[in-house]
């Protein structure tokens, strides 16, 4: 007989931001060199937002094709509005996918964007894929948004052992969780940019985000947080922007007020720059995920601030503090080490390579006319 033929499927990742797009990277390579997928990219959020460095132009210069632009409003940042933002977005997405006669579509954590992707592809019949359910990060609603997706998604993707197990807690299946690692640490070592931006300087890299939707409470916290380290004597710091969620305004405002001499400012940056700069830096403080996923690869010492990651597996070059201007002393001081700073083995939890290409295959082989597959049932 004949070998059966492989069924051709279009697969649509749904990004939000340049950080996440950058994160999936290997698995949208892996995903391109499968001869029975199509890859569809789908870009809304902060892609769109100029003051944070709004991306579409510069990814289709560089030959990225974009089948589709979601409308995200960047004005009015406030919960209420991102509630409507998010419907909205929903409904468009759903329009595009049939336009796109997408088969499948591909999302990654807790965003409101993938949340939006997830509901109009599983009301819309389509298989929903999802990267790095399982996790848990407090944020402001991520970690609810998270497992939101997990009950919406009929294919997981969680990178740990521990976030595999919430998965088959939540009451799914356990044939349809693949624990792949985190595709965010699949050949950064290599994609890092040599240093540019800060060649030969002894530098601390500061990305905050918020985790309150108070903009007067944020500009607070990102004020003292920039005091406290050039306060301990760190002579450079490289600054990134925040994401759009709510109470973003504020931490804008505070680093777009004058700096201190040393001090930089960046709304966004490319992800290999960004990754030399993970690399090159003495300290990596703030809250992002970056602190947690990616810095462990390359031995960072990470200072991860307040509640925003509370609960995320951390690699041992993780340090929490609260918002308290002596914990963030103590801490700044116990890795800089008065300009002699601290490194930590290149060991990373979350995986050591090839999640892309583990991630493509699995979406390359399933069978789009499972009844079994399209159809859930918690499992206890």
């Amino acid at each position: 007989m004949p070998p059966e033929k492989i069924q051709h499927r279009r697969v649509c990742f749904v990004s939000g931001t340049r950080a996440e797009f950058g994160l999936m990277q290997s698995t949208l390579a892996a995903l391109r060199q499968r001869p029975n997928v199509t890859l569809q990219i789908m870009l809304t959020g902060m892609h769109l937002d100029r003051q944070r460095g709004g991306d579409i132009r510069q990814l289709r210069q560089a030959g990225c094709h974009i089948d589709a632009v979601i409308p995200w409003p960047a004005k009015q940042s406030d919960p209420a509005h991102n509630a409507v933002k998010t419907g909205k977005a929903m409904a468009a997405m759903a329009a595009a996918f049939t336009k796109l006669r997408t088969d499948i579509v591909l999302i990654v954590g807790d965003r409101v964007e993938a949340l939006a992707a997830a509901m109009a592809a599983h009301i819309g019949g389509l298989i929903v894929a999802h990267v790095h359910g399982g996790d848990r990060a407090l944020g402001q609603v991520d970690d609810s948004l998270r497992h939101a997706i997990t009950k919406l998604a009929h294919v997981h993707f969680p990178a740990t052992a521990n976030s595999a197990k919430r998965i088959r807690k939540l009451g799914e299946d356990s044939w349809r969780i693949h624990q792949a690692g985190s595709p965010g640490i699949d050949g950064i070592k290599a994609a890092a940019m040599p240093a540019r931006l800060m060649r030969k300087k002894a530098f601390a890299l500061v990305v905050l985000h918020p985790t309150e939707s108070n903009d007067a409470l944020e500009f607070r916290r990102a004020k003292l947080l920039l005091k406290t380290v050039v306060d301990a004597g760190v002579p450079n710091v490289v600054i990134i922007g925040p994401n759009n969620d709510p109470g973003s305004q504020g931490i804008l405002r505070a680093w777009r007020q004058r700096l201190p001499s040393g001090v930089s400012f960046h709304p966004d940056i490319p992800r290999p720059d960004f990754l030399g700069l993970l690399r090159d830096a003495a300290f990596l403080i703030g809250n992002s995920s970056s602190g947690i996923i990616e810095a462990a690869s390359f031995g960072t010492p990470v200072i991860d601030v307040g509640d925003r990651q509370k609960g995320r597996e951390r690699s041992q070059n993780v340090r929490n503090v609260p918002f308290a201007e002596a914990s963030l002393r103590r801490a700044i001081q116990a890795v800089w080490r008065g300009g002699h700073p601290k490194r930590f083995p290149c060991r990373n939890i979350y995986g050591g390579g090839n999640a892309g290409i583990r991630i493509a295959k699995i979406l390359a082989s399933i069978d789009l006319s499972s009844r079994r597959l399209r159809r859930k049932l918690i499992c206890y």
